[in-house]
């Protein structure tokens, strides 16, 4: 099972300058608990942005460049490859950005999507691809609003492949 999970906002927007543009703690907590004890795969820019190989995941960085390398981290050099890597687990992750999310998406290669839809339209400088109806189902759905420690209204929201 090939799962692709991002946080998006209403208006595809993912990121500005390489970072997220929005802080929701219960998107991030709920991210740790369903990628913990799974193969992640991103892109070097993701991977860079974030800094560190995520505790108690196994991760796989996607970068064309043949000599890349990160203590604890495996190295593809695409898309296949890193998936080849983690053929073997039941359950991949594919945790972005922006570049490996379209390729992914274009080439059929997700079996499911987990978004976090946040409830608001961002200004961004990269964006998650169109969710087309005719090939994701909607089925599951959990609306929260904004609290305290969340500052935006925001949806959990699965897609499986039609």
């Amino acid at each position: 099972m090939i799962t692709v999970i991002a946080a998006i906002a209403e208006n595809n927007a993912l990121g500005k300058n390489n970072d997220l543009i929005w802080h929701l703690p219960a998107d991030l907590k709920r991210f740790k608990q369903v990628t913990t004890g799974h193969y992640i795969l991103m892109g070097r820019n993701t991977f860079e942005s974030i800094g560190r190989a995520l505790p108690n995941r196994t991760t796989i960085i996607i970068t064309r460049n043949k000599n890349y390398f990160k203590d604890g981290c495996l190295i593809a050099n695409s898309l296949e490859d890193a998936i080849d890597l983690a053929k073997e687990q039941q359950q991949i992750f594919i945790i972005g950005g922006a570049q490996i999310y379209r390729e992914t998406m274009e080439k059929g290669i997700a079996d499911q999507l987990d978004i976090t839809l946040v409830h608001k339209e961002f200004d961004a400088d990269v964006y998650f691809p169109e969710i087309n109806a005719s090939i994701w189902k909607e089925v599951k759905r959990e609306d929260f609003i904004a609290d305290e420690k969340n500052d935006y209204d925001y949806s959990f929201v699965s897609y499986q492949k039609i």
